[in-house]
């Protein structure tokens, strides 16, 4: 249901949503509400997290619940994007072109300035089987955003990646997020920090919570210590050691605590540890 979409107050809806696979909730009373923006769905493997994007895209029908949404053309980029290797790039693109109702007269254009903005433009011409692994994730990239889709879907869009393809793709997600609706389906915190508008933390099917990373890492203010890792085995109550490190000879763990910790030192949360402190409820 799109409500006002000057003032981009819902563009999606999804409503207690559940979806199970035989004794498994994939999804479980999962309820979430998107406007225009960038979205980061974080959330650890096995969380839900590419059942509710399918659901989304009308690859799965929950069992109960609703999905609310105007927008007929979703692009959706799968965890693993499958293309015939023996047609190239160009005519990969032409396939999802043609798919996607672009009118002939608009597919040219259209094609190379979405190859160009995942940086394949040198490759247009190549068959798809001589690309790397990264490269036919760029090109999984440039099929997704083809055709000025209001909703984008990005599930594990940085899988393979290297790092400056990683910069890239934030780089593109910039260019093309206005007057779109943009979730980005991963577990690396890193990932999304920068880029997104709003966080989504889903674990066991569930909406753990929603907000903007000031409001995610705001969860672990306070609930973040450093400490000599002698004292671990006398911590109490719910707690979880995050990392382990070593300074001037000396091993130290930096620990997620909702006690205060009297022999640690309290250091600044991360949209990291926030994230952390919601899955396991700390």
């Amino acid at each position: 249901m799109i409500i006002n979409k000057e003032e981009g107050i819902i563009v999606l809806i999804l409503k207690n949503c559940t979806k199970s696979f035989k004794k498994t909730k994939a999804l479980n009373d999962f309820s979430c509400e998107f406007k225009h923006g960038i979205y980061g769905l974080l959330g650890p493997n096995g969380s839900g997290k590419t059942t509710m994007m399918r659901c989304i895209c009308g690859l799965l029908s929950p069992e109960k619940g609703s999905i609310e949404c105007d927008c007929e053309n979703i692009g959706y980029l799968p965890q693993q994007f499958g293309a015939m290797k023996s047609l190239t790039v160009y005519e990969t693109m032409r396939y999802f072109a043609t798919l996607k109702k672009i009118p002939k007269s608009n597919q040219d254009n259209e094609i190379r300035y979405c190859i160009d903005l995942v940086n394949l433009s040198d490759k247009i011409k190549n068959k798809v089987g001589s690309l790397s692994g990264g490269m036919v994730r760029r090109l999984g990239i440039a099929q997704a955003i083809m055709g000025n889709t209001e909703i984008v879907l990005f599930d594990e869009p940085t899988a393979g990646l290297d790092p400056e393809e990683r910069v890239r793709f934030k780089s593109l997600l910039r260019k093309i997020k206005n007057d779109k609706t943009i979730i980005i389906s991963t577990h690396i915190v890193s990932d999304v920090k920068s880029i997104c508008d709003e966080i989504v933390i889903i674990n066991e099917g569930r909406n753990v919570v929603q907000g903007t990373c000031s409001d995610i890492t705001s969860i672990g203010n306070e609930k973040v210590f450093l400490l000599d890792e002698e004292y671990e085995n006398n911590l109490e109550g719910n707690y979880y050691v995050k990392d382990r490190i070593s300074k001037n000879n000396k091993n130290y763990i930096i620990v997620l605590s909702s006690n205060f910790i009297e022999q640690g030192v309290s250091i600044n949360a991360d949209i990291e540890d926030g994230y952390l402190c919601a899955l396991k409820d700390i």
